[in-house]
């Protein structure tokens, strides 16, 4: 009797791994390597100061509008949550508090992450993912020009700059709309809101969420340009590309946020 046994029938998950046992990880390992690249040019001459320019220009006029659209209408339903909750406490002026450390701290950070990633980025996947499949890329490579420090360098610190200026917009109109909502719709002393802003936000909060939206913006940027360079195949191979842009930068940027979170409370003491 033979003590051989019948071959295992592999899965496709399991056909996969036995493929690519590396692939996320060195998917991981490409996107850091390029980011430390990108980053490395941007202290190397000649730096491509008008890409930098127009790439600005161009991430903040995909974003500011559906900046506003968010921001408005999320800021006034914080607002409204928190103040009714204080009602109920007998503090009604601490709604000062809530809402400039809220807009702060919280609410100016993650809108920046919906818009950055869902807007620039993917703006900036498409762009450098239709170039990839046209082969620009590799007649750059051929004429001796780095596409890191042509293309990457200027799309990442402008994603970052961009992120750093939507944050501060959204952190002025989630106290600007706190307070006319406060004020004009539910009756609080306008004195008392005031008062209130800087109980809880220093100027401690404003720097670190300063530094949130800058991190965030340079993530998105860089995740966005790892995508758009990788890209094979057809114009189906770019939409599935901005797709992964998404996700991917909600990921990190999520994780990214809780981390940065978990210091700033930590040095702030709060």
């Amino acid at each position: 009797m033979s003590n051989t046994r019948p071959a295992r029938e592999k899965t496709p998950a399991s056909s996969f791994f036995s493929r690519y046992p590396t692939a996320p990880l060195q998917a991981v390992g490409g996107l850091f390597i390029m980011g430390a690249d990108a980053f490395r040019f941007a202290f190397r001459r000649p730096f491509q100061g008008r890409e930098f320019i127009d790439q600005s220009w161009f991430v903040a006029r995909v974003s500011l509008v559906p900046t506003l659209l968010v921001a408005i209408p999320f800021t006034v339903l914080v607002s409204f949550t928190l103040n009714i909750l204080l009602r109920e406490l007998g503090a009604a002026d601490l709604s000062g508090a809530g809402a400039a450390f809220g807009s702060i701290t919280q609410i100016g950070p993650m809108v920046t992450v919906l818009i950055v990633a869902g807007a620039g980025a993917t703006a900036m996947c498409a762009d450098l993912g239709s170039r990839t499949i046209r082969e620009e890329i590799e007649a750059m490579e051929v004429l001796g020009i780095n596409p890191v420090q042509r293309l990457v360098t200027p799309r990442v610190l402008a994603s970052g700059l961009v992120a750093l200026l939507l944050n501060s917009l959204v952190c002025i109109i989630g106290v600007g709309g706190g307070y006319v909502f406060s004020v004009f719709v539910q009756g609080v002393n306008p004195g008392a809101f005031a008062a209130g802003i800087t109980l809880l936000t220093g100027t401690q909060e404003v720097v670190i969420s300063s530094i949130k939206a800058l991190v965030f913006g340079l993530i998105a940027g860089v995740v966005a340009c790892y995508r758009g360079l990788i890209v094979t195949g057809g114009a189906k191979s770019v939409g599935n590309a901005v797709n992964e842009t998404v996700v991917y930068a909600f990921m990190a940027l999520f994780v990214v946020n809780v981390v940065i979170t978990a210091i700033g409370v930590q040095l702030t003491a709060r």
